[in-house]
C-alpha cells in the first residue's frame, strides 16, 4: 500500500472565473484564520483517519485516499465550523443564545456545541431532515437544545431561522456563509497535508452552501498551492456552479433534495467571493451515480455514507485524476437513514442502465404472463416490480412492469423483443413525473 510522505507532484490545473486585479482582492478569510481555528478544535474533535483506498485506486489509476470526516463524533467535519464559531462569541453573545438552519449535519455540530459550552440555542431543519439526523442533534444537544422542524428544504428552513432570530435577538450560527464557519471547515485541508506529509495533486471536496471549499481553498493556497481543487456538487442543486455562471450568487428556482447535506439553492456571498477568486475545478455528479458510490462504499469498503458523504468520490468517474497522482477525497458525513435504502438502491439501478419500467397492455386471459417472460425477458432479466388490476368487462388490461437487466448492454435487445411481440408495450420516459412517482 502507499504510504504518506512520497514525492510531490502534480500542477494546480486552476482555471481563473475573474479579471488578474479581482484575484487579488483581499480574501474575506486568511490561512491563519484556519490555524487558529485549528488550535481552538484541537480536543474537541477527531483527527480522522486518512485511508488509502484500493478500488479508487485501481479504477482510477491514481494513489487515492479518503480524508474519513464521516468518523467525527457527529458523523460529519460540520462539528468544526459550528465549534469555531460558538467559540468565539462574546459573554453577551453567549447570553442571548444562537439559532441555526441546518439540513441535518449543521445542527448536530451546533448541538454539540453548544453543550460543550454550555449555551442554549434552537435549530430550525426543513421536513425532508431525515429522521436520524433529527434525533442526533437532540442526543448532541440535550438539554441545550431546542428542535424546529418548518419548510421542505434548507433555505426555507433558514429563512424561518433569520426571522426568529431578528425576534428574540439571539446569534445565528452560519452553515456556510461566515469567517468563522469557513476557517473551522477550512481545517480540513489543513489535517489532509499534515497527515499525507506532502502536498497532494488534487482535494475533491462536497460542496453545499460552499464553507468547506472556500475554507480549504483559502488554506491550499497559502501551503499546499499546487494542489488542485475539485469542488463537487449533485447535479439538482450545483448553486456554486450557478453563481460563477452568473457573477455572483443567485437563488436556483428547483433543487432535488435528495442529496440533503448539500441541496443548497443559493450559494453564501463570502463562500462564492472566495470560490470566484480561487477558481476550484467545478464538477456536477448525478444523483444516481451518487447512489452507485454510497452502495459501493458499503459493500467494498464498509463505510456508511450519507449521500453528500459519498458526492466526492462519485465524481472520480466523471472527473479522473490523472494516473499515478496522489487524491484526497473528503467523505464528509455518514449521517445516513437506513429507510432509504431502498430508494437508494433503485436510484442506482436507473442511473446504471439496469431498472427499466413499461405499461404492458396484456390479454386478460390464462398463459398471458407466461407467454411475456418467454417471448421478451431475457435469460438474466428479472422483473422486480408487477402492479395489475384486472377488469372484468376489457379484453386488455395494462400492467406497470419493472424490469431489471442482467446487463445494461441488453436493453436494445429486450426492446427489440419487445416491438417484435404481439403483447403491446410502452417504456416509461425517466424524465416523466410518473417515472419520479416510482422512485
Amino acid at each position: 500500500m502507499p504510504h504518506a510522505g512520497a514525492a510531490p507532484g502534480g500542477h494546480n490545473g486552476r482555471v481563473s472565473h475573474l479579471p488578474i486585479d479581482a484575484i487579488r482582492q483581499p480574501l474575506p478569510v486568511t490561512a491563519s484564520d484556519v490555524d487558529a481555528a485549528a488550535t481552538r478544535l484541537a480536543g474537541v474533535i477527531e483527527q480522522t483517519p486518512l485511508q488509502y483506498n484500493e478500488r479508487l485506486s485501481a479504477a482510477t489509476g491514481a494513489e487515492v485516499w479518503l480524508k474519513r470526516e464521516d468518523l467525527q463524533p457527529v458523523r460529519s467535519y460540520k462539528i468544526r465550523g459550528a465549534y469555531n464559531f460558538i467559540a468565539q462569541l462574546t459573554e453577551d453573545e453567549r447570553a442571548a443564545g444562537v439559532i441555526a438552519a441546518s439540513a441535518g449535519n449543521h445542527g448536530q455540530g451546533v448541538a454539540m456545541a453548544c453543550a460543550e459550552l454550555g449555551i442554549r440555542g434552537r435549530i430550525f431543519v426543513p421536513s425532508t431532515t431525515p429522521r436520524q439526523k433529527r434525533d442526533r442533534m437532540l442526543h448532541f444537544g440535550g438539554d441545550f437544545i431546542e428542535l424546529v422542524v418548518v419548510g421542505d428544504s434548507y433555505d426555507e428552513a433558514s429563512a424561518a431561522a433569520k426571522q426568529a432570530v431578528e425576534e428574540s435577538g439571539a446569534v445565528m450560527v452560519a452553515a456556510f456563509d461566515d469567517v468563522r464557519t469557513i476557517a473551522g471547515q477550512g481545517t480540513v485541508a489543513k489535517e489532509v497535508v499534515e497527515q499525507l506529509g506532502r502536498e497532494p495533486d488534487r482535494l475533491v471536496v462536497p460542496v453545499g452552501g460552499g464553507g468547506l471549499l472556500a475554507g480549504c481553498l483559502v488554506w491550499l493556497n497559502a501551503f499546499s498551492p499546487s494542489t488542485q481543487v475539485v469542488a463537487v456538487e449533485p447535479s439538482g442543486a450545483a448553486c456554486i456552479a450557478a453563481a460563477l455562471d452568473a457573477g455572483g450568487p443567485t437563488t436556483l428556482k428547483h433543487i432535488d433534495t435528495f442529496v440533503d447535506g448539500a441541496a443548497v439553492r443559493r450559494a453564501g456571498e463570502l463562500t462564492y467571493s472566495i470560490a470566484a477568486q480561487m477558481a476550484p475545478r467545478m464538477v456536477s455528479v448525478p444523483e444516481g451515480a451518487i447512489c452507485s458510490e454510497m452502495l459501493a462504499l458499503y459493500q467494498t469498503e464498509g463505510v456508511i455514507a450519507e449521500p453528500a458523504g459519498a458526492l466526492a468520490s462519485a465524481s472520480l468517474r466523471q472527473a479522473p485524476p490523472e494516473p499515478g497522482h496522489v487524491v484526497v477525497v473528503v467523505v464528509s458525513g455518514g449521517n445516513n437513514d437506513v429507510s432509504r435504502y431502498a430508494e437508494i438502491v433503485e436510484r442506482s439501478l436507473v442511473h446504471e442502465g439496469r431498472k427499466h419500467y413499461f405499461l404492458v397492455n396484456f390479454p386478460q386471459e390464462p398463459g398471458a404472463l407466461r407467454r411475456f417472460l418467454d417471448e421478451v425477458l431475457g435469460p438474466d432479466d428479472d422483473i422486480t416490480h408487477f402492479e395489475y388490476v384486472k377488469r372484468s368487462n376489457r379484453e386488455m388490461g395494462p400492467a406497470l412492469v419493472g424490469i431489471e437487466l442482467g446487463d445494461p448492454g441488453s436493453l436494445a435487445d429486450l426492446l427489440g423483443r419487445l416491438e417484435s411481440s404481439p403483447i403491446r408495450a410502452e417504456a416509461v420516459d425517466p424524465d416523466s413525473p410518473f417515472y419520479r412517482f416510482l422512485i
